[in-house]
């Protein structure tokens, strides 16, 4: 099986070709892909499959060719990944199976189509419009945090941190606790704390985040587009910029006036190989 090795902002992937639905992609396999140890490591596997091709991906035919079906490195499935779909763009051009037309590339995803546009170093997604509908609490050892949920297409809880509660300071080496009736399929946890402005954004803040199936991550870009909502949301902007710093790098987030909701950063290809099983 070939592969390719992939990140955005630290948030690393396995790419795996499979475009006519070929591949037996079992959650043991996936897992095995994904270890640090005895497999290639990454934080997910993202396969390349033409949506017609595959069963979750054909409704979205009409309008994408390419399907990316992600999933988490232990093996379950996600409804999208911010860093993955620009990851995947860059894949999809740099191996020849797409080119960006005009208005860019699409990519159908299990939370629906996204465009990608390419701007050298750095991928920009339009994305499912972000939706803050509840507040809830994520639990850290002792600690119980106030947060609000969002939907990206999947599920996210943002807790900013108050009381000069730093980040480095989580223990987010387990799944941070929270409802399981309002997420019964699991949750995507960001901690958010705010930074000093910087030029070209209206707001900046940072983050840490749990990502449900893979743990914590260095990044996760529909994370940063929760944030991003949730951030603009509480300064009271109808539109505007969010520099948001994971531990992997910066990703910027963008509500502009048509509407529309745009998630930015690098996204890199850096080895490609053969896995022996």
């Amino acid at each position: 099986m070939l592969y390719t090795k992939g990140h955005g902002t630290g948030n690393d992937f396995v790419i795996v070709p499979d475009p006519d639905g070929a591949l037996l992609l079992t959650p043991e396999r996936v897992a095995r892909l994904c270890d640090r140890r005895f497999g290639i490591g990454a934080d997910g596997v993202l396969r390349v499959v033409r949506a017609a091709k595959d069963a979750d991906g054909a409704a979205f035919a009409a309008d994408a060719e390419w399907f990316m079906d992600y999933r988490n490195s232990d093996g379950s499935i996600a409804e999208m990944c911010g860093n993955g779909v620009r990851v995947f763009a860059r894949y999809l051009i740099a191996s020849g199976l797409a080119t960006p037309g005009p208005e860019g590339l699409p990519v159908a995803t299990r939370a629906g189509v996204v465009v990608a546009l390419v701007e050298g170093d750095e991928i920009r997604v339009h994305m499912r419009s972000p939706r803050v509908y509840a507040a809830s609490t994520a639990a850290v050892g002792p600690l119980t945090f106030p947060g609000v949920a969002v939907d990206c297409g999947n599920p996210h809880l943002v807790c900013v941190l108050h009381d000069g509660l730093e980040l480095p300071s989580l223990d987010l080496s387990t799944p941070p606790g929270h409802d399981p009736a309002l997420f019964t399929a699991g949750v995507n946890v960001e901690f958010v704390v705010p930074r000093e402005p910087v030029d070209g954004a209206d707001l900046h803040v940072a983050m840490r985040v749990h990502e449900r199936g893979s743990g914590e991550t260095l990044s996760c870009g529909s994370g940063a587009l929760a944030v991003g909502a949730a951030a603009l949301r509480d300064a009271g902007l109808a539109t505007g910029v969010v520099a948001v710093d994971v531990l992997g790098g910066r990703l910027t987030v963008t509500h502009d006036e048509a509407d529309r909701w745009w998630l930015a950063g690098p996204a890199v290809l850096v080895a490609s190989g053969e896995v022996l099983d």
